[in-house]
């Protein structure tokens, strides 16, 4: 449990730092919503990893083992790419700027593949996947208030360069965490060759669950967090157009959001052990389908520290709670023997609406407004809640009343 944390801050961290901290520093700056909007497509990595997480699988690096090798290779880079941002100025180098992101996107989501199977491989029961998964991705959104929180603090007394430098810091906790943990398993099984690392993953899912089946899920994963992730695209922006400071920001989003998240994510993983991952999905989608509803509310009302303190504790925890089940939903989908590819493809997916609509959502908000904006991210919500009665079926039994099940 202590490896899932830790790797989940370093998977969480250089995300965010695309997320909310370039974001701000560019509006910050004067860049505009629209072009803010486009830098989402340097998050474009995360939607393609599954292209190369059969190199990972079938060629491990000759040191550290199969995972660690590349989780440290991955955070090394990432490491000196924060550092790049320091040298770099919005108003003359955007473009350079864009290229450093988009290098942040593709050494994260690299990470991510090798933290993802790794993960899979080190927790073997639905009980163990629903709790290893809660803390991963409770730890991954409190990586959040790094850039997020503090970054946002600092930056109203350094200058961006010396946040960005501080932020390279804290990604040693990661490089820290892959020399100090273990592999998971000692003896893997290599895929013979790099075609049977890439057809090998799908050919067996496809014969577990059927063609059909593997579709639908496909679809699921898309539309889940469809509409939460359309609603947070743009949040520290449309916190600054509603006139709050980054300090404000800073200070509200971590003590606003550090133990909603905390309560929210514990709680999320041991609800999870109990009712299971199918009935966790069903909750806390609701949860969260009524979080972007807080949005619009904070649109309506203003600069209103209460209600920002209200919206931001609201939205951790049901995008916590809902993120929980859903992550635990894919590492049950995946075979841990080939869980690299298809937790790369599977996260791959669920990484979509959050690459293709943040791109748009800039023009989106200039074109109605917050408001409206918000009640169409509340729309979007409903078909991933719809497809839950075909994959994730309410009454479905769980793993442990299976066992306990007469036979």
């Amino acid at each position: 449990m202590l490896a899932c944390a830790f790797t989940g801050f370093a998977s969480g961290l250089p995300l965010f730092v695309l997320l909310q901290l370039v974001q701000a520093w560019l509006r910050d700056e004067g860049v505009g919503l629209a072009e803010i909007g486009l830098f989402a497509l340097a998050q474009l990595p995360y939607t393609w990893k599954f292209i190369w997480s059969p190199l990972a699988e079938r060629y491990p690096l000759p040191f550290l083992g199969r995972r660690r090798g590349w989780m440290l290779v991955t955070q090394v880079a990432l490491v000196l790419s924060f550092a790049a941002f320091g040298y770099f100025d919005p108003a003359l180098d955007v473009r350079w700027i864009f290229i450093v992101a988009l290098l942040v996107g593709f050494f994260s989501a690299s990470q991510d593949i090798v933290i993802d199977a790794y993960r899979r491989e080190l927790l073997p029961t639905e009980a163990e996947l629903a709790l290893g998964n809660s803390i991963h991705v409770q730890v991954y959104r409190i990586a959040g208030f790094i850039p997020g929180s503090l970054g946002l603090i600092l930056a109203d007394f350094l200058p961006w360069s010396a946040v960005f430098w501080i932020m390279s810091g804290f990604m040693l906790i990661g490089v820290v965490t892959t020399l100090t943990i273990r592999e998971a398993v000692l003896n893997p099984e290599i895929p013979p060759s790099l075609r049977a690392a890439i057809v090998e993953p799908f050919r067996e899912y496809i014969s577990r669950r059927g063609l059909g089946y593997a579709l639908l899920v496909l679809v699921f994963l898309f539309a889940y967090k469809f509409g939460d992730t359309m609603a947070t695209a743009l949040s520290t922006s449309f916190y600054l157009d509603l006139g709050f400071s980054k300090t404000e920001i800073g200070v509200v989003a971590k003590n606003a959001g550090f133990w909603p998240a905390l309560v929210g994510g514990l709680a999320g993983g041991l609800l999870i052990v109990k009712i299971g991952i199918n009935r966790g999905l069903w909750l806390f989608g609701a949860v969260q389908l009524v979080t972007i509803l807080g949005f619009a509310f904070l649109a309506q009302a203003g600069n209103n520290l209460v209600v920002l303190a209200v919206v931001i504790a609201a939205e951790y925890l049901g995008v916590g709670l809902g993120t929980a089940a859903f992550v635990a939903f894919i590492a049950r989908e995946t075979s841990p023997v080939l869980a690299a590819t298809q937790f790369a493809l599977f996260s791959a997916v669920t990484a979509l609406p959050r690459t293709l609509t943040a791109a748009a959502t800039g023009w989106l908000v200039e074109l109605v407004g917050w408001v409206e904006f918000f009640y169409w991210c509340a729309a979007f919500a409903l078909p991933g809640m719809l497809l839950l009665i075909w994959v994730a079926p309410f009454t479905a039994p769980t793993d442990s009343q299976e066992q306990s099940a007469p036979r």
